[in-house]
């Protein structure tokens, strides 16, 4: 399993997220606590949003605690919505290209969990990217396909059902071909103006994801694990659950992914 932070609200550093906190995301990488794999060293990666539509990224191969280039950028670096990830590959390659967050356009999107046996339906589940967006397939994780699918189920108009129908895609080909835990996600993504968040899981164990306005910070946190050890007003975002944070506050929906007729 993955550990990933997102942040909305006024522009802060990156590093006070990334690196600054007791329990940040660069020492969660090589000590989480709410996981069964504490070490995430398969790479890591930024994605953040300034004066442009389009988010600006950052990804490597290299442990998060062992970049040099991390520490600099995240010490200089202001940003009013990032999404950061370390990564615990679940059994696809440790590259560049399977490092998240990934992009497309003025979307970011990363994931923690996985859909059980996808090495044995890869190919079916590139088979449900859009052929216009199948340029974005960069890498060879379960998370950059579901990310193009949802693309492709209507992304920008509606970023619930979207990601409702392409984890109900995702889900019936591990249903089919793969083998349980069928699917475990709590993803994040943003168009650049909002965050949305999904804790979502076919068994009762779905990945740890809690959220946080800090007063300090004047923006919302959302995190696999809480940054601060003596900060006890962590929420749970509660399982099958959909949030999106903005300017107004926290909206939450329940999540359930549609089933679907993968011969369709």
């Amino acid at each position: 399993m993955c550990r990933w932070a997102a942040y909305l609200g006024e522009p802060i550093f990156l590093e006070d997220i990334v690196s600054r906190p007791a329990h940040s995301l660069i020492r969660q990488s090589q000590g989480a606590t709410r996981c069964l794999t504490p070490v995430n060293a398969d790479g890591f990666g930024i994605a953040w949003y300034g004066e442009r539509p389009e988010p600006g990224l950052y990804r490597d191969v290299m442990p998060a605690w062992s970049d040099p280039n991390l520490r600099s950028l995240v010490g200089q670096v202001r940003s009013g919505l990032f999404l950061a990830h370390v990564r615990a590959s679940t059994g696809t390659a440790t590259s560049r290209n399977n490092c998240h967050p990934f992009t497309a356009g003025r979307w970011s999107f990363m994931h923690n969990g996985q859909f059980g046996g996808y090495d044995s339906f890869r190919r079916h589940a590139d088979v449900l990217i859009r052929d216009d967006l199948y340029q974005h397939r960069k890498g060879a994780t379960d998370s950059e396909a579901l990310f193009l699918i949802a693309l492709g189920e209507g992304l920008n108009e509606d970023p619930k059902g979207a990601m409702e129908r392409a984890l109900g895609r995702m889900g019936a080909l591990a249903r089919q071909r793969g083998e349980a835990p069928h699917v475990r996600a709590a993803c994040a993504l943003s168009d650049g103006q909002r965050l949305f968040v999904l804790r979502y899981s076919s068994d009762e164990y779905a990945p740890s994801l809690y959220y946080r306005w800090s007063i300090t910070r004047q923006g919302w946190a959302v995190v696999s694990e809480p940054l601060e050890t003596d900060e006890g007003d962590w929420q749970e975002v509660t399982p099958g659950s959909f949030c999106v944070f903005g300017p107004d506050g926290v909206q939450a929906a329940t999540f359930r992914p549609q089933l679907c007729d993968l011969a369709a």
